[in-house]
Protein backbone atom coordinates (compact mmCIF):
# COMPACT_ATOMS: atom_id res chain seq x y z
CA UNK A 1 0.00 0.00 0.00
CA UNK A 2 1.03 3.43 -0.41
CA UNK A 3 0.98 5.41 2.93
CA UNK A 4 0.31 9.12 1.86
CA UNK A 5 0.53 11.65 4.56
CA UNK A 6 -2.19 14.34 4.24
CA UNK A 7 -3.91 15.82 1.44
CA UNK A 8 -6.94 14.92 2.07
CA UNK A 9 -8.86 17.52 0.15
CA UNK A 10 -7.13 16.66 -3.06
CA UNK A 11 -7.41 12.72 -2.90
CA UNK A 12 -11.60 13.45 -1.85
CA UNK A 13 -11.10 15.38 -5.52
CA UNK A 14 -9.29 13.39 -7.46
CA UNK A 15 -11.53 9.87 -6.67
CA UNK A 16 -14.45 12.19 -8.17
CA UNK A 17 -12.77 12.06 -11.11
CA UNK A 18 -12.89 15.58 -12.57
CA UNK A 19 -10.85 15.36 -15.60
CA UNK A 20 -8.30 13.73 -17.42
CA UNK A 21 -5.16 15.97 -17.42
CA UNK A 22 -4.13 17.40 -13.92
CA UNK A 23 -1.13 19.67 -13.24
CA UNK A 24 0.30 18.83 -9.07
CA UNK A 25 2.57 21.84 -8.18
CA UNK A 26 3.97 22.21 -5.16
CA UNK A 27 7.41 22.11 -3.32
CA UNK A 28 9.90 19.14 -4.21
CA UNK A 29 9.24 16.26 -1.74
CA UNK A 30 5.72 16.97 -0.30
CA UNK A 31 4.07 14.44 -1.93
CA UNK A 32 2.88 14.65 -5.79
CA UNK A 33 4.16 11.69 -6.84
CA UNK A 34 2.96 9.69 -4.04
CA UNK A 35 -0.80 10.65 -4.68
CA UNK A 36 -0.54 10.24 -7.97
CA UNK A 37 0.21 6.85 -7.69
CA UNK A 38 -2.13 6.56 -5.21
CA UNK A 39 -4.52 7.72 -7.94
CA UNK A 40 -3.81 5.16 -9.97
CA UNK A 41 -3.61 2.35 -7.54
CA UNK A 42 -6.92 3.76 -6.89
CA UNK A 43 -8.53 4.20 -10.28
CA UNK A 44 -7.69 0.24 -10.83
CA UNK A 45 -8.91 -1.20 -7.33
CA UNK A 46 -11.52 -3.75 -7.30
CA UNK A 47 -13.26 -1.56 -4.34
CA UNK A 48 -12.28 1.76 -6.27
CA UNK A 49 -11.18 4.84 -3.85
CA UNK A 50 -9.27 4.54 -1.22
CA UNK A 51 -7.44 1.92 -2.74
CA UNK A 52 -7.70 -1.22 -0.96
CA UNK A 53 -4.40 -2.81 -0.99
CA UNK A 54 -5.70 -6.69 -1.50
CA UNK A 55 -7.03 -7.08 -4.87
CA UNK A 56 -5.06 -8.07 -7.65
CA UNK A 57 -4.25 -4.86 -8.20
CA UNK A 58 -3.21 -3.32 -5.56
CA UNK A 59 -1.09 -6.39 -5.00
CA UNK A 60 0.94 -5.36 -7.75
CA UNK A 61 4.66 -3.70 -6.85
CA UNK A 62 5.36 -2.56 -10.47
CA UNK A 63 1.91 -1.78 -11.82
CA UNK A 64 1.48 -2.24 -15.48
CA UNK A 65 -0.99 0.74 -15.90
CA UNK A 66 1.04 3.32 -14.28
CA UNK A 67 3.95 5.09 -16.25
CA UNK A 68 6.84 7.50 -15.00
CA UNK A 69 8.43 10.04 -17.66
CA UNK A 70 11.22 11.81 -15.97
CA UNK A 71 13.77 14.10 -17.51
CA UNK A 72 16.92 12.94 -19.10
CA UNK A 73 19.97 13.36 -17.43
CA UNK A 74 22.53 11.79 -20.50
CA UNK A 75 22.73 13.07 -23.75
CA UNK A 76 22.39 10.31 -26.14
CA UNK A 77 26.45 10.23 -26.86
CA UNK A 78 26.46 8.60 -22.79
CA UNK A 79 27.56 11.94 -21.84
CA UNK A 80 26.10 13.66 -18.66
CA UNK A 81 24.12 16.82 -20.21
CA UNK A 82 24.09 20.23 -19.13
CA UNK A 83 20.13 20.53 -18.71
CA UNK A 84 17.64 17.36 -18.45
CA UNK A 85 15.05 17.93 -20.38
CA UNK A 86 11.93 15.12 -21.54
CA UNK A 87 12.48 14.83 -25.17
CA UNK A 88 10.57 14.03 -28.03
CA UNK A 89 11.46 10.31 -28.16
CA UNK A 90 10.03 10.19 -25.06
CA UNK A 91 6.30 11.43 -26.07
CA UNK A 92 5.89 10.16 -29.47
CA UNK A 93 7.03 7.50 -31.66
CA UNK A 94 10.12 7.94 -33.13
CA UNK A 95 12.16 5.24 -35.69
CA UNK A 96 15.16 4.12 -33.60
CA UNK A 97 13.41 4.80 -30.16
CA UNK A 98 14.88 1.92 -27.53
CA UNK A 99 11.79 2.38 -25.74
CA UNK A 100 7.70 2.74 -26.40
CA UNK A 101 7.09 6.24 -26.41
CA UNK A 102 3.86 7.91 -24.06
CA UNK A 103 1.30 7.66 -26.63
CA UNK A 104 2.44 4.22 -28.13
CA UNK A 105 2.03 3.45 -24.28
CA UNK A 106 -1.21 5.21 -23.83
CA UNK A 107 -2.64 3.22 -27.33
CA UNK A 108 -2.53 0.35 -26.02
CA UNK A 109 -5.74 -1.07 -23.22
CA UNK A 110 -4.88 -1.54 -20.08
CA UNK A 111 -4.38 -4.63 -18.17
CA UNK A 112 -6.95 -3.69 -15.67
CA UNK A 113 -9.40 -0.60 -15.93
CA UNK A 114 -7.43 2.65 -16.48
CA UNK A 115 -3.80 4.24 -17.43
CA UNK A 116 -1.93 6.94 -15.50
CA UNK A 117 0.61 8.69 -16.86
CA UNK A 118 2.67 10.73 -14.94
CA UNK A 119 5.11 13.57 -16.68
CA UNK A 120 7.74 14.16 -13.85
CA UNK A 121 9.22 17.69 -13.83
CA UNK A 122 6.95 18.77 -16.76
CA UNK A 123 8.72 22.17 -16.74
CA UNK A 124 11.62 20.74 -18.88
CA UNK A 125 9.56 19.31 -21.73
CA UNK A 126 11.28 20.19 -25.03
CA UNK A 127 9.36 22.00 -27.48
CA UNK A 128 9.13 19.11 -29.68
CA UNK A 129 8.21 17.00 -26.75
CA UNK A 130 5.16 19.41 -25.35
CA UNK A 131 3.82 20.22 -28.54
CA UNK A 132 3.22 16.26 -28.87
CA UNK A 133 1.76 16.03 -25.60
CA UNK A 134 -0.65 18.63 -26.16
CA UNK A 135 -2.36 16.75 -28.65
CA UNK A 136 -2.54 13.96 -25.87
CA UNK A 137 -3.97 16.04 -23.77
CA UNK A 138 -6.97 17.03 -26.11
CA UNK A 139 -7.85 13.95 -27.20
CA UNK A 140 -6.78 11.33 -24.10
CA UNK A 141 -8.45 7.49 -24.87
CA UNK A 142 -11.38 7.34 -22.84
CA UNK A 143 -9.37 4.97 -20.24
CA UNK A 144 -5.99 7.41 -20.17
CA UNK A 145 -5.54 10.21 -17.30
CA UNK A 146 -2.40 12.02 -17.42
CA UNK A 147 -0.81 14.00 -14.37
CA UNK A 148 1.75 16.44 -15.33
CA UNK A 149 4.73 17.23 -12.25
CA UNK A 150 6.05 21.39 -11.94
CA UNK A 151 7.29 23.01 -8.72
CA UNK A 152 4.57 26.05 -9.96
CA UNK A 153 2.13 26.70 -12.32
CA UNK A 154 4.16 29.23 -14.47
CA UNK A 155 6.84 27.40 -14.74
CA UNK A 156 4.71 24.59 -17.30
CA UNK A 157 3.78 25.97 -21.02
CA UNK A 158 0.39 28.06 -20.76
CA UNK A 159 -0.70 25.74 -23.34
CA UNK A 160 -0.24 22.48 -21.26
CA UNK A 161 -1.39 24.25 -18.15
CA UNK A 162 -4.53 25.36 -19.30
CA UNK A 163 -5.23 22.10 -20.37
CA UNK A 164 -4.68 20.56 -17.22
CA UNK A 165 -6.57 20.57 -13.65
CA UNK A 166 -4.12 22.26 -11.50
CA UNK A 167 -4.15 20.72 -7.95
CA UNK A 168 -1.50 22.41 -5.25
CA UNK A 169 0.23 20.31 -2.30
CA UNK A 170 2.03 22.54 0.49
CA UNK A 171 4.16 21.56 3.53
CA UNK A 172 2.69 18.93 5.68
CA UNK A 173 1.45 19.84 9.41
CA UNK A 174 3.99 19.43 11.60
CA UNK A 175 1.65 17.11 13.78
CA UNK A 176 1.35 15.15 10.71
CA UNK A 177 4.91 14.39 10.71
CA UNK A 178 5.26 13.16 14.26
CA UNK A 179 3.66 10.17 12.74
CA UNK A 180 7.11 9.51 11.51
CA UNK A 181 9.55 10.99 14.14
CA UNK A 182 10.46 13.13 16.63
CA UNK A 183 13.99 13.92 15.77
CA UNK A 184 14.10 17.45 15.45
CA UNK A 185 16.84 17.75 12.77
CA UNK A 186 15.08 15.75 10.23
CA UNK A 187 12.25 17.60 11.22
CA UNK A 188 13.68 20.75 10.48
CA UNK A 189 15.36 19.43 7.20
CA UNK A 190 12.32 18.70 5.87
CA UNK A 191 10.56 21.74 6.04
CA UNK A 192 7.17 20.19 6.00
CA UNK A 193 7.66 17.91 3.11
CA UNK A 194 7.18 13.98 3.91
CA UNK A 195 9.80 12.98 0.74
CA UNK A 196 12.55 15.12 2.28
CA UNK A 197 11.37 13.68 6.15
CA UNK A 198 11.80 10.41 4.70
CA UNK A 199 14.87 10.70 2.58
CA UNK A 200 16.74 12.31 6.40
CA UNK A 201 15.62 9.23 8.41
CA UNK A 202 17.00 7.11 5.77
CA UNK A 203 20.52 9.09 5.76
CA UNK A 204 20.76 10.11 9.41
CA UNK A 205 24.64 10.46 9.10
CA UNK A 206 24.07 12.35 5.77
CA UNK A 207 21.69 14.29 7.38
CA UNK A 208 24.31 15.82 10.56
CA UNK A 209 27.09 16.07 8.06
CA UNK A 210 25.01 18.37 5.64
CA UNK A 211 23.99 20.45 8.63
CA UNK A 212 27.63 20.58 9.56
CA UNK A 213 28.66 20.83 6.43
CA UNK A 214 26.28 24.28 6.02
CA UNK A 215 27.69 25.75 9.51
CA UNK A 216 31.03 25.41 8.17
CA UNK A 217 29.72 26.83 4.24
CA UNK A 218 28.00 30.13 6.35
CA UNK A 219 30.96 30.19 8.50
CA UNK A 220 33.40 30.69 5.09
CA UNK A 221 31.36 33.49 3.76
CA UNK A 222 32.85 35.98 6.68
CA UNK A 223 36.84 34.41 6.42
CA UNK A 224 38.06 34.43 2.39
CA UNK A 225 41.06 31.95 3.34
CA UNK A 226 38.27 29.66 4.33
CA UNK A 227 36.03 29.85 1.05
CA UNK A 228 38.01 27.26 -0.93
CA UNK A 229 37.86 24.58 1.72
CA UNK A 230 34.58 24.73 2.54
CA UNK A 231 33.74 24.62 -1.13
CA UNK A 232 35.34 21.46 -1.08
CA UNK A 233 33.65 19.76 1.26
CA UNK A 234 30.31 20.90 -0.17
CA UNK A 235 31.17 19.71 -3.66
CA UNK A 236 32.38 16.42 -2.37
CA UNK A 237 29.17 16.36 0.08
CA UNK A 238 26.49 17.06 -2.94
CA UNK A 239 28.34 14.58 -5.58
CA UNK A 240 27.42 11.70 -3.22
CA UNK A 241 24.10 13.16 -1.96
CA UNK A 242 20.82 14.03 -3.04
CA UNK A 243 21.35 15.60 -6.70
CA UNK A 244 24.63 15.50 -8.99
CA UNK A 245 23.12 18.57 -10.67
CA UNK A 246 24.69 20.45 -7.23
CA UNK A 247 28.16 19.19 -7.88
CA UNK A 248 28.09 20.26 -12.02
CA UNK A 249 26.55 23.32 -10.72
CA UNK A 250 29.71 23.74 -8.26
CA UNK A 251 32.10 22.70 -10.65
CA UNK A 252 30.47 25.64 -12.98
CA UNK A 253 30.91 28.19 -10.35
CA UNK A 254 34.48 27.09 -9.98
CA UNK A 255 35.67 27.24 -13.30
CA UNK A 256 33.98 30.43 -13.85
CA UNK A 257 36.00 32.07 -10.80
CA UNK A 258 39.45 30.37 -12.56
CA UNK A 259 38.28 32.77 -15.65
CA UNK A 260 37.62 35.96 -13.23
CA UNK A 261 40.83 35.22 -12.01
CA UNK A 262 43.15 34.65 -15.14
CA UNK A 263 41.31 37.92 -16.61
CA UNK A 264 42.57 39.94 -13.82
CA UNK A 265 39.32 40.65 -12.25
CA UNK A 266 39.44 41.71 -8.33
CA UNK A 267 40.01 38.62 -6.55
CA UNK A 268 37.82 39.69 -3.63
CA UNK A 269 35.32 40.58 -5.96
CA UNK A 270 35.96 37.39 -7.96
CA UNK A 271 35.51 35.57 -4.81
CA UNK A 272 32.39 37.57 -3.27
CA UNK A 273 30.87 36.54 -6.09
CA UNK A 274 31.72 32.43 -5.66
CA UNK A 275 30.16 33.13 -2.42
CA UNK A 276 27.06 33.95 -3.26
CA UNK A 277 26.43 31.59 -6.30
CA UNK A 278 27.73 28.94 -4.05
CA UNK A 279 25.31 30.42 -1.13
CA UNK A 280 22.69 29.92 -3.17
CA UNK A 281 23.41 25.97 -4.59
CA UNK A 282 23.88 25.14 -1.24
CA UNK A 283 20.50 26.57 -0.59
CA UNK A 284 18.80 25.11 -3.40
CA UNK A 285 20.36 21.19 -2.98
CA UNK A 286 18.44 21.73 0.95
CA UNK A 287 15.20 22.92 -0.27
CA UNK A 288 15.22 20.04 -2.94
CA UNK A 289 14.98 21.82 -5.82
CA UNK A 290 16.35 21.80 -9.50
CA UNK A 291 19.61 24.03 -9.07
CA UNK A 292 19.63 26.30 -11.49
CA UNK A 293 21.75 26.77 -14.34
Amino acid sequence: MIEIIGHERQRRLLAARPAQSFLFVGPEGVGRRAVARWFAYGLNCERGFPPCGECASCRMAGHPDYLEIKPQTKTKSGQLARRPQIRLEQIAPREGAEEPSLIEWMQTAPRFRAKVAVIDSAHLLGEQAANALLKLLEEPPSYGYIVLIAPVREAVLPTLASRSLVLGFGPAPLAELRRLTNDETALGYSEGAVGRLRRALANPAGLHEAESAAREWLDSLAEPAQLLAATRRLEQLAAGEFDPWVFVAALDEQLRLREELSAYVSAELAHTRLALAMRRIYAEMRAGSPVSR
